[in-house]
Parts: structure tokens; sequence; C-alpha cells
């Protein structure tokens, strides 16, 4: 694949990743995994039954969809923001430099390398970040297997709203927002124990 980090490059990273998971685990550190998604009315319907003779249809409609943003931990602390406006790179700005001012503990966020995470103005700020105690760390290229954040747009889509959800775009906004503001509080994602090495 064209970029992919070299093997070397990968286990370097996965290791440091590691270590940060155990800081965190010892509660060392704060640490979060951030991504974006977006849910529209285009429903995701992984697999479906029906009764003979019996006529299912789900409405759709295009361009209608919220965009969503996250931070969240392996213990289920989740901070979101949602807005029907494309995410940029001073979106992803403006939500560090809020936390930046925030951190009770020396705090790490991963990210994948998509464009609005590594642009210039986010370069620029790093240094400033990790002077209030914020840190960013880029995973390697093509690992969205690594980022944990996955798994929450992924339970979103696929097991917390339903079929009925997506009858308005107002009835779906609001409960892809219910749905997200319970992470961590009556909605809970069992993450595994993260794997330091290669099986």
């Amino acid at each position: 694949m064209k970029n992919k980090e070299t093997e070397e490059v990968y286990l370097h990273k996965r290791e440091i990743l590691g270590e940060l998971e155990t800081l965190a685990e010892q509660q060392t550190i704060d640490l979060y995994y951030a991504d974006e998604s977006r849910v529209s009315l285009e429903p995701l319907v992984p697999y479906g039954w029906q009764f003979p003779d019996e006529e299912v249809f789900m409405p759709s409609a295009k361009g209608n969809g919220l965009n969503c943003f996250a931070l969240l931990s392996r213990t289920n602390q989740c901070l979101v923001k949602t807005s029907e406006q494309t995410f940029s790179a001073q979106f992803i700005l403006e939500q560090f430099e809020t936390l930046s001012f925030n951190v009770r503990k020396l705090t790490v966020i991963v990210l994948d390398n998509a464009r609005i995470h590594t642009s210039g103005i986010i370069k620029e700020r790093i240094r400033i970040w990790q002077s209030r105690g914020l840190y960013i760390f880029y995973l390697p290229r093509y690992s969205p297997h690594l980022n944990i954040v996955e798994t929450l747009w992924r339970k979103l889509k696929y097991e917390w709203l339903t079929p009925i959800d997506y009858q308005s775009k107002e009835h779906l906004f609001y409960q892809i927002t219910l749905a997200l503001k319970a992470v961590g509080n009556s909605l809970f994602i069992g993450f595994s124990k993260f794997r330091h090495t290669l099986q």
C-alpha cells in the first residue's frame, strides 16, 4: 500500500503505544483516542429478515448527516462534539486548545494521520500544548485497528441506532446525541486489553 509505514516503524510505534497504555492503566497519564465519523440518513443495515409477502422499507436521504468527533479512553471516558458542518483542521485545533487548558495530569491524544490531524496549524501548536501537559501521538499510517474510537463508531451505527431512528433528520440527530452522551454512563464498551506484542 502506498505510503504505508515500514514494519520497523509500525512495530516501534506499536511498542510506544503499549507503553502509553501501561501508564494509563497505572493512572499515571490520561490516554485518549480521537477520530471523526459521519452518520447520515442513509441507514447502515448489515443484515435483516422479513416475512414472505411482507414489504420492508427504510427511509433514506442523501446529504443529511451529522459529523461526530470523539475523544475516548479505554475506561469509557468520552468527550464528543457534533456538527452538521464538515470538520476542519481549525476545528481540531480548537478542541485540543480547549482541552490543553483543562488537563489534570499529563494527557496523550492518539490520532491517525488524516490531513486535518497533521496540518500545519496543528503541528505549529504541538509545543505549546506540550508545555501545558497535552501530547499528540500519531498512529502508524493505515492502522485503524489500533484506534479504539473505531469501535465506538461501529457500536453507534450498527447497534445503538435502530431502523426507526432514521425516520427523520431531527430524530436521527437526537438519537445520535443521546447515545454518545450515554457512553460511560449507561452505555459501555468492553475493550480488550492492549496486546503489547504481535502474536
